[in-house]
């Protein structure tokens, strides 16, 4: 299987700069895995697909302004972290560009030094270990110099930072946002309970490989970046229930899946359980728990449009798409969803 089957023709202005003033308002692509057939909705439609007794798997993750601008504390150079992943309290794994300045042992400064990094060792992929010094509580630091991480193809400015969390946030730790869930509101989410659905939460802390690309021809030999993840007592309760009862475990996003797919024993039950996850999924994978999927679109040749794929066929799922643009929906974070069913 090639990375170059999954290549698909998108215009450049039809990925989404700007989050829609109505969330649950963005058009809604629902596609049957099995025969291919689309229908064309609005989000707040997707009410209609749930019955009595199924499971909708939401991620509680949070966003951090994990986005740093500063200077190198010698010489002033301008230098830009993006926070990945916490080691400790105040060790952090981090992307820094220019990453030729980020020697081991070079200081840096941000906010007019209230916050001071120091590098302290190389990882495998080139990012860097960096240990940061501070008078207080370095969330609260973080939140007063740190900006919203949006991926490198939103070129706009965000005006409001809570429109790239979901309404359901709660757990900070993610560099971007589980961004098929930004289209929920609460009341669309207290209808969806009224309808007897239960609403299950699952916490998968997004990193490093979102804003990582495919650099291998074999889709076989790419490696997924670890993210941390906990699924609770409850919600594998919940979930194992609705699977129990021959109800639908319906995932929003690929996080969502992702996590509940990697706490799964072979039996296809669901564990309580936290830990680090580089699980890849891609055509030819057998799911345990998930049944049907709700997503944004996504980069072509991307880990998370193979992942869409193997919920149905490379095939139908590039006809989709294909549709998908003639029919100008918005693609990536900001953009349109789709329900595979």
């Amino acid at each position: 299987m090639k990375t170059s089957d999954f290549k698909f023709d998108l215009p450049q202005e039809l990925i989404a700069q700007t989050p829609i003033e109505d969330r649950a308002n963005s058009r809604l692509m629902v596609l049957d895995k099995k025969t291919g057939n689309i229908e064309h909705k609005i989000f707040k439609d997707i009410i209609d697909y749930f019955e009595e007794g199924d499971c909708l798997v939401l991620n509680d993750t949070k966003v951090i302004p994990a986005r740093l601008i500063g200077e190198k504390l010698e010489t002033k150079g301008k230098i830009e972290f993006l926070l990945l992943k916490r080691i400790s309290d105040n060790k952090w794994e981090t992307l820094v560009k220019p990453g030729k300045k980020a020697k081991i042992g070079a200081k840096f400064s941000f906010g007019n030094e209230k916050l001071i990094a120091t590098v302290t060792d190389y990882s495998e992929d080139g990012s860097r270990i960096v240990e940061f010094e501070f008078d207080g509580i370095f969330e609260e630091i973080l939140d007063e110099l740190g900006v919203m991480p949006l991926p490198p193809y939103i070129t706009e400015k965000l005006e409001e930072r809570d429109r790239y969390q979901t309404v359901y946030s709660k757990n900070s730790g993610s560099v971007a946002a589980p961004t098929a869930g930004l289209h929920f509101t609460k009341e669309l989410l207290d209808k969806i309970e009224k309808k007897g659905v239960d609403i299950a939460y699952v916490t998968l802390h997004v990193g490093l490989g979102t804003f990582r690309p495919v650099k291998v021809d074999d889709v076989e030999n790419h490696h997924m970046h670890s993210e941390y993840y906990e699924v609770n007592e409850e919600t594998a309760r919940k979930i194992n229930n609705a699977k129990k009862n021959g109800k639908n475990v319906i995932c929003c996003g690929t996080t969502s899946c992702r996590t509940v797919e990697s706490a799964s024993d072979e039996n296809g039950v669901l564990q309580a359980k936290s830990g680090w996850t580089d699980i890849f999924i891609y055509p030819g994978y057998e799911f345990k728990i998930l049944d049907k999927l709700i997503t944004n679109f996504h980069l072509p040749e991307s880990t998370l449009l193979m992942l869409v794929s193997s919920l149905s066929t490379k095939e139908i799922i590039l006809d989709a798409y294909k549709e998908a643009v003639q029919e100008r929906y918005r693609f990536f974070s900001f953009g349109d969803a789709m329900f595979i069913k």
